[in-house]
């Protein structure tokens, strides 16, 4: 069987002459892969179609064992311009100022030419050199201008200032100066915590649901369900980066997202390609060695469904949140397997109900707070502004259900089994059908701004709810 034949685009036409053709003297020449841009034109462009077309990632593999320049020229034929790479400030900020003092500049680059001119009209520069076969863009723009006949801007690791004249080469830095800016190396630090959206985390202890809920409360039980959630973290935080990684476009295209580690260019998308890998790799090694082959099974599939996510049903409508609530149940099913606690019927529907209610008001709140603003629906989503008056109350059906759950399952025989006072246990619901309110309240006034789960880990009556409940169990054994 062949693979399908990927859509490529007609090269644009050539919009710049030849150097020799450019302008006066002295142009301002710029390295573009070592001082302009934040991560390297090619990862941008393998990304980008790997997003736009997921079925081209088998073959840039093929593109990618015969080379660079094969998977760079195919990556290339099949994508129009990039306009949103981003740049170094303050390399930008030289450019422009040379352009608007009337200066020729000239982008220096051996990267695909398409891209590069694609860069030069975003930034008003007068043409591109090809630095192909030479072993800097200062070696290429002499041997093209002549040396001596330009001025180059490049960049090397730890320089704090920028000089300005004729025949001088100008420096620039990453991040930071001499006035007490945060250094390259903390900065970086710090996007790579933020890329591993830590936070994210709290929502691993799902795990420990079937020890604490079955009271099967021991050291070996409490251990495995630690590395369990551990495995899942760390899976979590690939996935998230991953995510990133496919939702550049969407991202930079954002008021708030466009601060995210990658989308902004405080890491580069290649480290956060190594990064996903990486992490998963851990988790998975922790897991086949520490955990039952079972647990490995439900990260496995953890793994491939939010990998589906992201590539795929995150734009097909109401599957993406069920896909989301499915993802939570795996986290208690793991948490199951890897302490060799049965997870109840019981309490798999309570978690699918309340995630999927969560996961749907989430969807609510973000359409709601676009229209607001005036802006479109999220791109590649599927959502309209009217399916809102669909989605609360979908939302409101869900979570209702799951306090159902709860009550019907305090009428289970096996609770008697597990409590000496199952009836203290009868208030749980009412508070979980207040919580739950609560949560739908705040989506229909625009004031659920997060995801909700997170929102619940911030929020003091959420705490306040949580904490009766625990207190209610605690009356009850």
């Amino acid at each position: 069987m062949t693979m399908p034949q990927l859509a490529r685009r007609t090269a644009p036409p050539d919009a710049f002459a030849p150097v020799e053709d450019v302008g006066s003297d002295l142009p301002l020449v710029v390295d573009v892969d070592g001082a302009l841009v934040r991560s390297p034109l090619l990862h941008e462009a393998v990304l980008r179609l790997a997003s736009d077309q997921p079925r081209s990632v088998p073959h840039m593999l093929l593109w990618a064992f015969k080379g660079a320049r094969r998977l760079e020229a195919e990556v290339n034929d099949r994508l129009g311009p990039l306009d949103d790479v981003p740049l170094h400030p303050r390399a930008e900020a030289e450019i422009r100022a040379a352009v608007a003092a009337g200066r020729r500049v000239l982008l220096a680059s051996a990267a695909d030419r398409r891209q590069v001119e694609a860069l030069a009209r975003r930034l008003g520069a007068a043409g591109v050199l090809d630095t192909s076969g030479h072993g800097t863009a200062v070696e290429a723009a002499a041997d093209a201008l002549g040396p001596g006949r330009f001025d180059a801007l490049v960049r090397f690791e730890g320089a704090a200032s920028v000089r300005r004249g004729a025949r001088t080469l100008l420096f620039v830095r990453d991040d930071g100066d001499d006035t007490g800016a945060p250094s390259p190396t903390r900065t970086r630090a710090l996007a790579v915590v933020r890329a591993l959206r830590t936070h994210q985390w709290a929502k691993n202890a799902l795990v420990f649901l079937p020890v604490v809920l079955g009271h099967a409360l021991s050291a070996s039980t409490l251990a495995a369900a630690g590395l369990a959630f551990l495995c899942f973290s760390l899976a979590a935080s690939s996935a998230y980066a991953l995510n990133d990684l496919l939702d550049l476009k969407c991202d930079r295209a954002s008021p708030t997202k466009r601060r995210r580690p990658f989308a902004s260019g405080a890491l580069p998308v290649g480290q956060g390609a190594l990064m996903a890998a990486g992490l998963l790799a851990t988790a998975v090694t922790v897991a086949a060695i520490a955990l039952p082959a079972a647990f490995l099974g439900h990260l496995a599939v953890y793994m491939a469904a939010t990998v589906a996510y992201s590539t795929v049903l995150k734009r097909k409508v109401f599957v993406d949140v069920v896909t989301l609530a499915g993802l939570y149940a795996l986290r208690v099913l793991g948490g199951g397997a890897a302490t060799g606690v049965a997870v109840s019927d019981w309490l798999l529907m309570l978690c699918l109900f309340l995630f999927l209610s969560l996961a749907v008001a989430k969807r609510y709140a973000e359409l709601s707070a676009r229209e607001r603003e005036g802006r479109a629906p999220p791109a590649g989503r599927g959502y309209r502004f009217e399916d809102m008056r669909l989605l609360l109350p979908l939302a409101a059906a869900s979570g209702y259900l799951s306090v159902l759950v709860v009550a019907l399952y305090l009428n289970a025989d096996q609770v008697e089994m597990l409590y000496a006072h199952p009836d203290v246990l009868r208030i749980t619901y009412v508070v979980q059908l207040y919580w739950v309110s609560r949560v739908l309240f705040l989506a229909n006034r625009g004031e659920l701004n997060e995801d909700p789960v997170l929102f619940a880990l911030r929020d003091r009556i959420s705490w306040l709810c949580g904490g009766v409940i625990l207190l209610l169990m605690l009356l009850a054994l």
